[in-house]
């Protein structure tokens, strides 16, 4: 039996915490730095030399001997530079551990060295990450020893943002704006902060570590190049939510366990859909906290992956023919009072308040789905939306039936008089309880779904930051808030004028809701005809950053300047053209130097066999035919990959930006293609001891 704990001891244990600074601050200190957290007011360098202090010994304490700006450039990973606390020594050969408010507030990372798309030059260097003292510091423990992490925000020497905090806080502030706006409107004077609250579900794939250190593609690019499916995937619906391994649930264990003392309010866990899938999920925080638990979460998985002997894949399409793995980013907005500004009540229809925050979230979603959907893009997830594992690529929202009544009596006759409820649900059996169903089923094919008090954006992929659909959702919201407000705040009768401004919204965004089959063709052709947008892929939706309803939507609030979006539009042409070529180069080393080699044994064997029965008198048409087979596809196989080499030099010859992505989306990802499938044919032919790597069937059922 394991030693037994108990979860409220370690929780937290490792975050400078509330709790923490109430404990080692000044009582005086300790206001000054709530008003900077809850009220945004500037902060003081003086109570920041006092924090830096406190933090110091707190950390110390917890056996840190270093310290560092943990920041999320636009690499996709975090970013950190450890300092020691040592100081000079003196004249006795003595040190000292210090830290200053300096030191707390400011960094100075070389900015040069991540990406800019142009918003540096590469001879300037200097950059700066900023305290953020709304997300909490905490002691990491790894091999490296106790380092402590202060979260930041990234700039260059110039001011322009090169990181996604700064833009998310950006977000945060003008939704809170707007949000306290639209609720003075309600007569609402006693909440003074309005903050989105996100709860991101992540899924994962777990395999054999040696498996994965025979597997060039898994090392290189995160997913398999190539690879026959196994008799058995996921047809049978027996992994999800079964039992879990003994081997897993000990991984699962120390993850949980890791979070926990790290803050991070690891709720759920449970076998995913696909073999060797699995998924977590916290309680809800705060959007840039749970921005940063996030990444929290998917560095824990891969660390403690490695010490059960497992790797942890986070690529969202790291097998094919099975399902790929998401991160559902669950989106709500919270008052400091505790008002849940998506909560319906029991009557929907007659909380005005929530039927205008609703029709300002259906104009918001209808008038920007095409900046949601690329909040979502990332090379990985073209191998994922609409491919019936996920939702499609058309942006929609799921409302269920008691809101869809609702909508459609709001916009055929300007009134709601009733709000469908949920009933009892019977099963039959006297002796299971009778209980209370919800009033709608949910919708597991809808991107955008209303699921009782949130919205689910079910796009995300399982390896991107959340904070990029964050800032989207909080940017798009607060315009919506805006524009309402501007309208009604001279409204001479207010009653009126909302019910009008609800109805008008209801009736000229209605095209955005869909209840039905996101998977059907029939809503391929009716979102067509709907004139909603369908984005098939990241290199398609990478334009829709510099359009000028993005640029004045971000700009209005001063989320993102022009030359930020336009930097971040080459940023992601880059990124995504640097990411194809991996894998092209990756499928042509993996085929010359191990698949076409073993091929070529396995044929000489074979006709070796072949002349061996021959000279005993005796005919091989099995082995002949075998040979003729494994022969052609080996042609076939030499073919393709002198395709993928000439089409991959002439991308990578390509200048930097669109035209290269694109080529590299429609030419190279179709040479790569041709490439696997001899492959994947000859993985059914070839000796298995033959064969230079493991198997599907290897990497999702050993473990």
């Amino acid at each position: 039996m394991s030693e037994y704990f108990n979860v409220a001891d370690i929780f937290g244990e490792n975050v400078f915490s509330d709790k923490v600074m109430q404990e080692r601050l000044p009582k005086k200190i300790y206001k000054a730095l709530h008003k900077t957290i809850d009220e945004g007011k500037e902060l003081d360098p003086m109570v920041a030399e006092v924090v830096a202090e406190a933090m110091k010994q707190w950390a110390i304490e917890k056996g840190a001997t270093h310290y560092t700006h943990w920041f999320q450039p636009l690499t996709g990973v975090t970013a950190e530079k450890h300092d020691s606390f040592i100081t000079a020594p003196r004249a006795d050969g003595t040190i000292l551990m210090e830290f200053s408010g300096k030191e707390l507030i400011k960094g100075e990372p070389d900015a040069s060295s991540f990406p800019s798309g142009g918003l540096r030059a590469t001879f300037e260097a200097r950059g700066y990450t900023a305290w953020d003292c709304t997300s909490p510091a905490f002691v990491r423990e790894d091999a490296a020893g106790a380092i402590l992490c202060i979260p930041t925000a990234f700039c260059s020497y110039t001011g322009e943002s090169l990181d996604l905090k700064t833009p998310l806080l950006r977000s945060m502030q003008a939704i809170n704006t707007q949000a306290l706006r639209l609720l003075k409107l309600f007569g609402n004077t006693t909440s003074k902060k309005v903050t989105p609250s996100v709860g991101p579900e992540q899924e994962y794939f777990l395999v054999d570590a040696e498996m994965f250190e025979e597997r060039k593609d898994l090392i290189y690019t995160g997913r398999t190049l190539f690879g026959a499916m196994p008799p058995k995937g996921q047809e049978l619906d027996d992994h999800y939510f079964g039992t879990i391994r003994q081997r897993v649930a000990a991984f699962m264990k120390q993850v949980n366990e890791e979070l926990w003392k790290l803050g991070v309010t690891a709720k759920t866990q449970h076998n995913e859909v696909a073999p060797a899938q699995h998924e977590l999920a916290p309680i809800y925080a705060e959007a840039n906290v749970a921005v940063d638990h996030n990444q929290i979460v998917m560095q824990t998985l891969k660390r403690v992956a490695c010490q059960h002997g497992l790797k942890c894949l986070l690529h969202e399409k790291p097998f094919a023919g099975v399902n790929g793995s998401g991160k559902h980013n669950n989106w709500s907005i919270t008052t400091d009072d505790g008002i849940n500004l998506l909560d319906p009540g029991k009557t929907p229809h007659e909380n005005v308040q929530f039927l205008l925050v609703l029709a300002c979230i259906l104009k918001a979603v209808d008038t920007h789905a095409d900046l949601l959907r690329e909040s979502a893009a990332d090379p990985g997830n073209d191998h994922r939306l609409g491919a019936n594992e996920a939702p499609p690529a058309i942006i929609s929202i799921f409302l269920g039936e008691q809101l869809e009544d609702v909508v459609a009596q709001l916009i055929s006759t300007g009134t709601a008089t009733s709000s469908k409820t949920g009933g009892v649900l019977q099963t039959g059996v006297r002796t299971l309880p009778d209980f209370a169903k919800d009033a709608t089923d949910r919708n597991r094919t809808s991107p955008f779904a209303f699921t009782g008090n949130k919205f689910e954006f079910r796009m995300v992929g399982s390896r991107d930051s959340i904070a990029s659909p964050n800032i989207v959702l909080n940017a798009i919201v607060a315009e919506a808030f805006c524009e309402a407000c501007d309208e009604l705040e001279g409204a001479e009768n207010f009653e009126e004028a909302v019910h009008d401004l609800i109805k008008k919204y209801l009736t000229e965004h209605q095209r955005i809701v869909f209840n039905g089959n996101g998977y059907s063709d029939e809503w391929v052709a009716e979102a067509e005809r709907r004139g909603l947008p369908n984005i098939h892929s990241m290199v398609d939706a990478i334009p829709t950053l510099v359009t000028e309803k993005a640029i004045k939507l971000f700009g209005k609030f001063g989320i993102f300047t022009k030359a930020e979006l336009e930097s971040r539009v080459e940023i992601k042409y880059e990124n995504y053209a640097k990411a194809i070529n991996i894998e092209a180069r990756t499928m042509i080393d993996m085929a010359s130097k191990q698949i076409i080699p073993a091929v070529i044994k396995y044929t000489k064997d074979l006709a070796d066999t072949i002349i061996a029965v021959k000279q005993a008198g005796v005919d091989a048409p099995v082995q002949t035919e075998l040979l003729a087979e494994s022969s052609d596809l080996l042609s076939d196989t030499k073919v393709a990959l002198a395709k993928l080499i000439e089409v991959t030099d002439t991308a990578a010859a390509m200048g930097e930006g669109r035209e290269q992505a694109v080529y590299y989306h429609d030419v190279v990802m179709a040479a790569m293609s041709e490439l696997r499938a001899p492959v994947d044919k000859l993985e059914m032919i070839v000796d298995k001891a033959v064969w230079p790597m493991p198997s599907y069937g290897d990497l999702l059922f050993e473990v």
